[in-house]
């Protein structure tokens, strides 16, 4: 690649004090990647017809048609020297597949780690979210329908910097970071740009879309190893229940263990490791999501997993001498650290 010419870098420059934004920081690598492959797809699309598809200000509004809504984005990275099984990466809540791709603060994520050891990646945006697109029907029935009621609107969530702050464990209260954290708070304007909203609500079904399409993938990539995050944890587990055979090891980093039996642990889990990993100030943390109750929730999980004789654990990094991890620890400063520990326990559970 050729370095800028004086022009360019002026043109940038102009661009952002124009704009009035901080340029993004560069992304850096571990050396160089030598893929056999890389591409992107898409998986569990759905024609409907819309009767309400929207307007253009050029040409006016569209008659009603066909659609496609529920498909789910998926990124692949194929590494020259792949071994093993691949690694299906899903976001959580408010985010997208940048969750596991360059850190905030321009370092390496897991999604091209995980290729630079060996493992092909598959990282997806949720179906209703980010590249998977939403179904802009119920909007537009609303804004074009005589008589219709602005309650029946889906509800558009999106984290505030202050909550996502305190949910996400940065700190106990708003702009003050935790003692020792690892999240790079220096860089919250990249990591907030990334935020999205859960866009998923304006599918018919919600997050079950998104279970369907998991489905899908492995049907089309085979057995794998799944790494879920927050919101995404049931969306494992439910995962897990549609296709045992195809799930190699669940990984869900601070994900909810909600909707969990007994009855699960003696059949599909039992035959699934399962790792349940966990940063740093969660316990304690009784007011916020992803605190106390949903650690002890995936930890009665866990247990009743190894009793009905299951390959199970949940890890505290503290406990294990890795420190300052925030709910966001696949962007932390020692990702790569956390990183070894999903790859060493793989290792040890998941042949």
């Amino acid at each position: 690649m050729k370095p800028f010419s004086n022009l360019t870098r002026g043109i940038a420059l102009a661009a952002v004090l124009t704009f009035g934004l901080a340029p993004a920081h560069a992304a850096t690598l571990g050396g160089p990647l030598t893929l056999e492959d890389e591409g992107a797809f898409f998986v569990g699309g759905k024609t409907i017809t819309s009767n309400y598809p929207g307007a253009s200000l050029v040409t006016g509004p569209s008659a009603p048609g066909r659609i496609t809504v529920n498909q789910m984005y998926v990124h692949y990275r194929i590494p020259a020297s792949k071994h093993g099984v691949p690694v299906v990466m899903v976001h959580g809540s408010n985010h997208t597949g940048m969750t596991y791709e360059t850190t905030p603060d321009g370092r390496e994520g897991w999604a091209t780690y995980f290729v630079r050891k060996g493992s092909s990646v598959y990282v997806v945006d949720h179906s209703g979210r980010g590249r998977s697109g939403f179904d802009p029907t119920p909007f537009n029935q609303v804004r074009d329908q005589a008589g219709s009621n602005p309650a029946s609107l889906p509800t558009l969530f999106l984290g505030t910097h202050e909550r996502a702050w305190l949910n996400f464990r940065l700190g106990a209260s708003y702009s003050v970071p935790f003692p020792g954290l690892q999240f790079p708070v220096e860089a919250m304007d990249q990591y907030t740009m990334q935020l999205v909203p859960n866009a998923e609500t304006s599918l018919a079904g919600g997050g079950a879309n998104t279970v369907d399409a998991l489905a899908m993938l492995l049907d089309r990539i085979g057995a794998s190893v799944v790494i879920v995050h927050s919101q995404s944890g049931v969306y494992g587990l439910e995962l897990v229940r549609k296709r045992p055979n195809l799930v190699r090891a669940l990984v869900t980093v601070e994900g909810g263990c909600d909707g969990f039996t007994d009855k699960d642990a003696a059949s599909t889990f039992a035959k699934v490791p399962v790792l349940s990993l966990w940063g740093d100030n969660s316990v304690g943390a009784k007011q916020i999501v992803n605190g106390d109750a949903r650690r002890n929730g995936c930890l009665a999980a866990v247990n009743a997993i190894k009793a009905a004789g299951g390959r199970a654990a949940l890890t505290l990094l503290p406990e294990v001498g890795i420190k300052g991890n925030s709910h966001m620890m696949m962007m932390d400063k020692n990702n790569l650290q956390v990183a070894e520990v999903i790859l060493k326990w793989l290792g040890e559970n998941a042949k």
